[in-house]
């Protein structure tokens, strides 16, 4: 009976356990440049097990940049920001899909795009902590 009486009525969900408010690109740049640089090593490389495996830890950093994108996207910017910078969500709706393709391409010129993209949503972030 305790226990129904104190269990949790309401489960909040945050990109960590704890919604700590603490959020930066540099999460998805460093995912990105690894996507990147696992595009130039595959490049590089002609041993097809090597290959492979590029291809398995590119997909695994896509799908992280991916994640940590959303999270500032739907987490961090709020209203104002998106009234401030109209470009904003085209902006990331660019980079998401950007992500998308670095999972289907081992061109190193798809990571430099999605860096390119990250980096535009990096300034747009450090202006509104300087608001």
């Amino acid at each position: 009976m305790f226990s129904r009486l104190f269990a949790p009525r309401v489960t909040a969900h945050a990109h960590c356990d704890l919604p700590c408010g603490v959020y930066d690109p540099a999460q998805a740049r460093i995912e990105a440049e690894s996507v990147k640089a696992t595009q130039e090593k595959y490049q590089a490389n002609e041993d097809a097990h090597f290959r492979a495996r590029a291809i398995i830890i590119k997909e695994q950093r896509a799908e992280a940049v991916k994640h940590h994108l959303s999270v500032l996207w739907s987490d961090y910017f709020k209203a104002p920001h998106f009234e401030k910078y109209p470009q904003l969500h085209q902006l990331f709706n660019d980079a998401l899909k950007a992500a998308s393709a670095t999972k289907a391409s081992t061109d190193p010129a798809t990571g430099q795009a999605l860096l390119d993209l990250i980096a535009q949503i990096d300034k747009i972030f450090w202006e509104t902590k300087q608001a």
